[in-house]
């Protein structure tokens, strides 16, 4: 029986820790693994539900007279202008920040662009920044309060056209997404234009309410809530007639606005009948259950966990916090709630390109250019052109530029979800990067060595980590690797396979000790790095790595 009852231990140890970690944060350290392994599930919880603080407030740009911080500017500072560039820039400053991050809050800020989507093209970088401030702001917040304040967040405006909707124009475009994406969602249709949660007319009603909401260009309209720059009211293109909805919400109606104020009035008392409806927060629960726990939501699940989250998530007053506590403390998140531990939720779900190339950058400790001194090489050929565009885009997963207002298929297309990580136009791409990681070098067109910005030295990650009790010992060293490598733990068969036919190569495990002390001596790494490189490329290739 699937249970929400917290996981009742004294420490969690390695393999829960290990889970939890990776499910939760971009930054998966053998450090941070340990540490998690001595806590008790509600002290380990806590330590990655909190938010910590950034690596930089804003990305920085290489001007003429030293770096520009262009988007919180002090006064009188010069904006740059190339907006293309600076949008990568400011692309790459939100995944270094991922990276950097040990807790689960720009994990839930890629929820939150998955599920209120935008596009990075759809206004200007600075803009596109306050987008993903919004974010991070509400990453452990209210999710009611966001959906409302992402409806005059100046990407979102431009993105699904509500700023061209007039009260003698309307565009239900963003009213149809609001009700059917990013709140309540449709449920079956049960008739001509009736679903089971609004009906056609309920759109018509709602984007009469979201008449008159304007971009702004200058982000000089500040959400007195969030501090950050949103949308203008135009009360001359609004809609004031009372707006009247079905049964689905009970026939309630909705008084038109007569100033300015009073628009935002109207739109608190639209979202207001919207969250009053239960099925909001069911949605949003299976939403969290698929990125958190598993694509399976079977009706044990659905009435055993979705139900009483979503009922947290109501009795909450709509906070995302209770809702993540609850969950990533339960026995069912770490697959204890049956007899057979391990077998569904541990490894149960494919790691999307960014997890596995970010999880990866930090457990090996890959160098990062300091962004202060040469922004230049940390934004744009670091993270913008070798992370997003030779990386992640190739393998399915262009970060910020999804293909539709859905957002990236891997994460709402049933019935696969996330199997859609690999198919046969990814795949190729997804398993070039343990090379690449090792050889610093990418296939790019006519050039089949072009150079990445990073590489991994396997040998001196060995010998300086700190990693391993013991170096020398070959069979220690490969079961300490695919003990923090690997979700669970593997039969002994295959681990003879990482540990002989692939390591060793099936010579004694005297020779590998041989050569390992000859390298200490000599500092000629010939030798020990072709068996290191051999496992490293088994491991990352293997479809337990694949799988967490």
């Amino acid at each position: 029986m699937a249970s929400l009852q917290p996981l009742s231990v004294s420490a969690l140890g390695h393999r829960r820790a290990a889970h939890l970690l990776r499910r939760t944060s971009f930054r998966y350290t053998k450090a941070r693994i340990d540490e998690l392994a001595s806590l008790p599930a509600d002290k380990a919880v806590a330590r990655l539900l909190q938010p910590y603080p950034l690596q930089m407030q804003q990305p920085l740009y290489p001007g003429t007279d030293g770096n520009v911080a262009w988007i919180l500017p002090p006064p009188g500072q010069t904006f740059p202008t190339q907006d293309f560039i600076l949008r990568r820039y400011v692309m790459a400053w939100w995944v270094n920040e991922a990276l950097h991050d040990p807790g689960i809050v720009h994990r839930m800020t890629l929820f939150l662009h998955q599920y209120l989507t935008v596009d990075a093209q759809s206004f200007n970088n600075a803009h596109f920044f306050d987008y993903l401030s919004l974010l991070r702001w509400a990453a452990l917040g209210n999710f009611k309060k966001v959906a409302t304040k992402i409806v005059t967040d100046n990407c979102m405006l431009r993105y699904l056209n509500n700023h061209q909707n007039t009260k003698a124009n309307p565009n239900e475009n963003f009213a149809r997404e609001f009700f059917e994406l990013f709140t309540i969602g449709k449920g079956p249709q049960i008739g001509p234009e009736d679903y089971t949660n609004y009906t056609e007319q309920d759109i018509v009603q709602a984007a009469r309410v979201f008449t008159g909401f304007r971009a702004r260009t200058q982000r000089d309209q500040i959400d007195p809530e969030t501090g950050i720059p949103r949308g203008v009211t135009a009360f001359a293109q609004h809609d004031t007639g009372t707006k009247t909805f079905s049964s689905k919400f009970q026939n309630t109606t909705i008084q038109g606005a007569s100033n300015n104020a009073g628009m935002w009035a109207e739109l608190d008392a639209f979202v207001n009948m919207v969250f009053a409806q239960p099925e909001v927060a069911r949605l949003f629960c299976r939403r969290i259950y698929r990125f958190f726990v598993s694509r399976h939501i079977t009706p044990e699940i659905e009435s055993d966990i979705i139900e009483p989250l979503a009922q947290t998530f109501r009795n909450s007053g709509y906070e995302i916090k209770p809702v993540l506590e609850k969950l990533l403390q339960s026995q069912h998140f770490y697959d204890e709630d049956d007899a057979e531990t391990g077998d569904e939720i541990i490894g149960g779900m494919i790691r999307s390109p960014l997890e596995a190339t970010l999880q990866m950058l930090s457990f090996f400790g890959i160098p990062v250019p300091d962004p202060n001194a040469n922004p230049q090489l940390h934004y744009e050929t670091f993270f913008s052109r070798d992370i997003l565009q030779r990386i992640l885009t190739p393998s399915g997963f262009p970060l910020f530029l999804p293909s539709d207002v859905a957002g990236y298929p891997a994460y709402h297309q049933e019935p696969e979800y996330n199997r859609q990580w690999f198919n046969s136009s990814t795949i190729i791409a997804r398993y070039k990067f343990p090379e690449q990681l090792l050889t610093g070098r990418v296939s790019i067109g006519s050039n089949p060595n072009a150079q990445l910005a990073f590489k991994l030295d396997i040998v001196a990650w060995v010998r300086n980590s700190g990693f391993f009790s013991n170096p020398a010992d070959p069979h220690a060293l490969v079961e300490e690797l695919l003990h923090y490598l690997l979700p669970a733990p593997i039969s002994n068969e295959r681990f003879n396979y990482f540990y002989d036919d692939v390591f060793l190569n099936h010579l004694p495990p005297y020779d590998w000790t041989y050569e390992w002390q000859a390298y200490l001596q000599t500092n000629n790494a010939t030798e020990v790095r072709i068996p290191l490189e051999r496992l490293f490329k088994a491991i990352l290739y293997s479809q337990e790595f694949q799988t967490f």
